[in-house]
């Protein structure tokens, strides 16, 4: 009995925060791979940009009633893994998503550091699959279709987005429910996705350091983690992105093409980098395309 009431209150508490469209913890029985925080660690947020997070969470941002039309989208901000772009790559994209019926979930994931981490190089990944498991689980109370939830990152968080995207057979999380992970769409905007040639060195070096085996130049270069399960994805990049090669969205589009996955991409021929909703250099809105894109795929169409 006590432990059905307790479940009723966490339960509660969860719809009630929902409600309120406010961040909740992402994990209820403490965040796994961490490790005391020293002192001097505490997060840090400052005009959109969040660092040092310990204490990762989602926040969801609900279509109005009547509106939503089952579908949800767990958001991945930006910043290199470096801190998180949380405003215009982050609550922007959250609110435009709800616009269109799709409940969307703003992910502040941790950031990879030795300082918190027993393995940094799994912290963030941990956190978009505790996301994507999150909402599934729920997905019958919050009106979500367990089939049509995805994900959508920029730059590093279009990394995450991606390996979480093509590391979901192999999760870093505890599921005692054997729930899928998988994603069913991907959105990558402007994202680093390899960590070779082409790579951006500050996500890189974040991530998995400055000496990273060959193995695990590998694993995290998602382009060569692609098969036919990958999720349907869309990409967005500009051609003069100077800071992430617009390559990393070729490679990761070459590989869906040799997998059969059926993907869209559309290249800018200016914009540079990190311009999250509104390309300055060009009239085109990708998120009409976006929109555009997934009616066309399904998961837009009713619950």
């Amino acid at each position: 009995m006590k432990y059905i009431l307790s479940s009723l209150v966490v339960m509660f508490t969860t719809l009630t925060v929902i409600a309120q469209e406010k961040p909740m913890p992402l994990y209820l029985q403490g965040v796994p791979n961490s490790k005391k925080a020293p002192a001097s660690y505490i997060e840090k947020s400052d005009k959109g940009w969040t660092t040092m997070v310990t204490e990762p969470t989602l926040t969801p941002y609900l279509p109005e009633k009547g509106k939503a039309n089952g579908a949800a989208i767990v958001v991945c901000p930006g910043g290199g893994y470096a801190g998180l772009a949380s405003e215009h790559e982050g609550r922007a994209v959250a609110k435009a998503f709800a616009d269109i019926g799709v409940t969307a979930f703003l992910l502040k994931y941790r950031l990879p550091s030795d300082e918190i981490m027993t393995d940094r190089s799994i912290g963030p990944l941990q956190d978009a699959q505790m996301a994507v498991y999150t909402v599934r689980k729920n997905a019958a109370q919050w009106g979500i279709n367990p089939s049509k939830i995805g994900i959508i990152g920029f730059s590093a968080g279009g990394h995450l987005a991606s390996t979480e995207g093509t590391h979901f057979d192999k999760p870093v999380i505890e599921d005692s429910g054997n729930i899928s992970v998988r994603p069913d769409f991907m959105m990558l905007i402007y994202p680093v996705i390899s960590f070779g040639e082409y790579t951006h060195l500050g996500s890189k070096e974040n991530l998995i350091g400055k000496t990273p085996s060959a193995a695990q130049v590998d694993l995290y270069s998602n382009e060569k983690q692609v098969t036919a399960n990958t999720p349907p994805t869309f990409l967005i990049h500009a051609q003069d992105d100077n800071v992430v090669p617009v390559q990393n969205s070729l490679l990761f589009y070459d590989a869906l093409l040799k997998n059969k996955v059926k993907a869209e991409m559309h290249l800018f021929q200016e914009g540079g980098h990190g311009f999250g909703m509104n390309n300055p250099k060009n009239k085109g809105k990708w998120f009409d395309w976006a929109v555009s894109w997934l009616e066309e795929n399904g998961f837009l169409s009713g619950k």
